[in-house]
């Protein structure tokens, strides 16, 4: 997949436009291009290995955001069958930015719901950036309750920079709508689980976060706050967003260690918005392993599970 190269990337570009050039020239032509060819080969594999198995904090947080990255509907295409898409919270109207809905994972059906970005303006429009309101959140619970009255299980995708902070979300209680869901996931009887698939911001993602077992894509980030909200208000500058995004522990390697997370999903060199086809099988996988293994446990033990592992984020002991 053509990708537009992020800053650190483009060492890797310009030695995949020489290889490029390279070999259009030999084609069908005996030019003795072959021992260049093999050693540019070896000179990008190795800038590869160098540059994406030593990405700091920041470099994650940009390939998180990366606007050729998978989005939801993209994985649910590629994990879900016979998707069928259900509209409205029953309050207010549809928000566009939480689309959700049934799907069949390998013959288990399941509630997906999660955010929802655009790739050009118009439908980063319509789909609020990512950003839901109250509506999104009130309906992601109503189709959570129904997955809940049919067995079926959870499998929320998160990809936001955050909830929507307008005067209509405001007027709406975008507050009591992402509290609410946070008590009421926490009661239901069927098995969740929550992957960060790109941006996890703040009460945004763990609007539909709490699960039985939260994932995260290798080069995704959750926090509670992005790393320029952080650097403007330690720093007050958010130039310092580096500093912020390395000094706060969010990505996916750092959450693991510090058991807010249950497994990364390893992504295709790169990142996932090289190979929406190598992302989306991991993912599948993934969902698969975690569901068969929460479904062998009964209604009590789940939801006893559940409260233990919220209850344990935060405890850190002294050295």
């Amino acid at each position: 997949m053509n990708c537009e190269p992020l800053e650190f990337e483009k060492p890797v570009a310009d030695l995949e436009r020489q290889l490029n050039d390279l070999r259009e020239r030999s084609e069908g032509h005996d030019l003795g291009l072959e021992n260049e060819i093999r050693r540019i080969e070896e000179k990008l594999a190795k800038t590869k290995m160098d540059i994406y198995r030593n990405l700091n904090a920041w470099q994650r947080v940009q390939i998180a955001r990366h606007p050729q990255r998978p989005f939801m509907l993209d994985y649910v295409g590629q994990c879900f069958s016979d998707y069928l898409e259900l509209h409205g919270d029953r309050h207010i109207g549809d928000d566009e930015s939480m689309p959700g809905g049934f799907g069949w994972l390998e013959g288990r059906r399941c509630v997906v719901v999660g955010h929802q970005k655009g790739r050009d303006t118009k439908e980063n429009l319509r789909r609020n950036f990512g950003s839901a309101h109250p509506e999104g959140y009130r309906k992601a619970l109503r189709l959570m309750r129904l997955g809940e009255k049919f067995g079926a299980p959870v499998v929320a995708l998160i990809d936001t920079p955050g909830a929507y902070p307008g005067i209509g979300a405001e007027e709406r209680n975008i507050a009591e709508a992402i509290a609410y869901n946070l008590r009421e996931m926490m009661l239901l009887r069927v098995p969740i689980v929550a992957v960060v698939i790109g941006e996890g911001g703040s009460g945004g993602a763990l609007g539909i976060g709490i699960a039985d077992r939260v994932l995260m894509m290798e080069n995704a980030y959750y926090s509670v706050i992005s790393p320029e909200g952080c650097a403007a208000i330690l720093w007050k500058d958010r130039k310092y967003a580096k500093e912020a995004a390395e000094a706060m522990k969010i990505t996916a390697g750092d959450l693991k260690g510090l058991g807010i997370v249950d497994e990364v999903i390893s992504e295709p060199m790169g990142g996932a918005h090289h190979d929406h086809v190598a992302a989306g099988r991991s993912l599948k996988s993934a969902l698969q392993k975690h569901l068969m293994e929460l479904e062998k446990l009964d209604g009590k033990e789940l939801l006893d599970r559940r409260y233990e592992k919220f209850r344990k984020y935060g405890e850190f002991k002294e050295r």
